[in-house]
């Protein structure tokens, strides 16, 4: 059986979600992302993190969920943020234009 490329830890703190995610978000691993995060916009009452601090790789499919997640958990009124972001994706998403939506100004540190 192979080892998942992709890791998922649900925390729960006083005042938000935390998601991390690790590995790598790509086509493969895009069902088994989109059904975690499908539950938790579901279930979203409050805010929503994720911390992709172990992030190695995602490619435009990883992208386009996260920005699908953004948009539903905006139509909800859920604050969401990504925080942790490594230089090497953060340069991919500011090359993509996404940064704003998927950042908050303190996050960016």
């Amino acid at each position: 059986m192979p080892m998942e490329k992709l890791s998922l830890r649900t925390e729960h703190a006083e005042d938000r979600t935390i998601v991390h995610i690790g590995g790598e978000f790509d086509l493969e691993a895009a069902s088994r992302m989109r059904a975690a995060l499908n539950s938790l916009i579901e279930q979203a009452d409050r805010r929503i993190t994720l911390d992709i601090q172990q992030l190695k790789y995602i490619d435009s499919t990883g992208i386009g969920i996260l920005i699908s997640l953004a948009k539903a958990l905006h139509a909800r009124n859920v604050s969401f943020d990504v925080v942790h972001i490594p230089s090497h994706i953060r340069k991919l998403f500011d090359m993509t234009g996404i940064t704003p939506f998927l950042t908050k100004p303190e996050s960016l540190i």
